[in-house]
């Protein structure tokens, strides 16, 4: 059973404003860009830019925890899996690399009775990356050219462009007036139809 104890309206608006913020919104707000696939370059890279990289892969589905502090937020890691071709113009190797994305999201209340996502920008040095090269020559070209920090900086750019396209900003922001009139216009009573009807013939 409910709890049926009177609160403050103060009250009623953060547990509902927690309600509306659950983990699994913001999750489904957040992966509107699973599985997108992922092309970049050619791209320079490594000392003088010599290097040629292009990148193709995919976005994975994010994971979440209940971020710390007076606001309501999550942590967020957008696990990203590609394959890397660098060019250095005397022969292409190839790089797989495996990357978790680290997302911090807060929730903010705006005018109009309306909630906002916030998606903190992630850093590249926050980014974790695996890159496994194939071959001899790979391993050294991996030595020289610092393909690593390369892969993190892309990667974080193409992750925060992906978040910051309009039809992923319509996802991280919730119009909860909207929402309420849909509701009551549902259930309230059509004219001439039941009680309504009734009345009219007393």
């Amino acid at each position: 059973m409910l709890d049926d104890q009177p609160i403050s309206y103060e009250q009623w608006g953060v547990d509902f404003f927690r309600e509306a913020i659950s983990e699994e919104r913001v999750l489904g707000a957040v992966n509107t860009i699973t599985g997108q696939p992922v092309e970049l370059g050619p791209i320079g890279a490594g000392p003088g830019k010599i290097a040629k990289v292009r990148a193709y892969g995919e976005i994975g589905a994010a994971r979440s925890s209940k971020a710390d502090g007076d606001q309501i937020g999550y942590r967020l890691v957008l696990p990203v899996a590609l394959t890397f071709e660098v060019d250095l113009q005397v022969g292409t190797d190839r790089f797989e690399a495996d990357l978790l994305v680290p997302l911090a999201l807060t929730a903010h209340a705006r005018s109009g009775v309306r909630i906002f996502i916030e998606v903190q920008p992630p850093r590249p040095d926050d980014v974790e990356v695996e890159v496994r090269a194939q071959g001899r020559r790979a391993s050294v070209l991996q030595r020289v050219a610092g393909i690593e920090g390369e892969v993190r900086r892309i990667v974080a750019e193409y992750v925060w462009r992906e978040l910051d396209k309009p039809h992923v900003l319509q996802a991280r922001s919730i119009d909860v007036s909207h929402a309420i009139s849909e509701v009551w216009a549902s259930i309230s009573p059509t004219t001439g139809q039941d009680g309504g009807a009734d009345l009219e013939g007393r």
